[in-house]
């Protein structure tokens, strides 16, 4: 069975793709303000939790 090729004409290895290389600049301040937002999220859904589950106890 024949490779198939891309437009450019490189080998295909598989469904997965690769990631390009590392680099620093902004996208890893991206990265890390949507880990700080993931977080502040988790943390006020489990606040309101909290505060929903004593409502309904008490």
């Amino acid at each position: 069975m024949p490779f198939i090729r891309t437009a450019r004409g490189a080998r295909r290895r598989g469904a997965t793709r690769r990631r390009r290389p590392h680099r620093l600049g902004s996208h890893d301040f991206d990265r890390w303000l949507d880990h700080l937002v993931d977080i502040a999220v988790i943390t006020a859904l489990a606040v309101g939790a909290v505060a929903l589950v004593l409502t309904l106890l008490l």
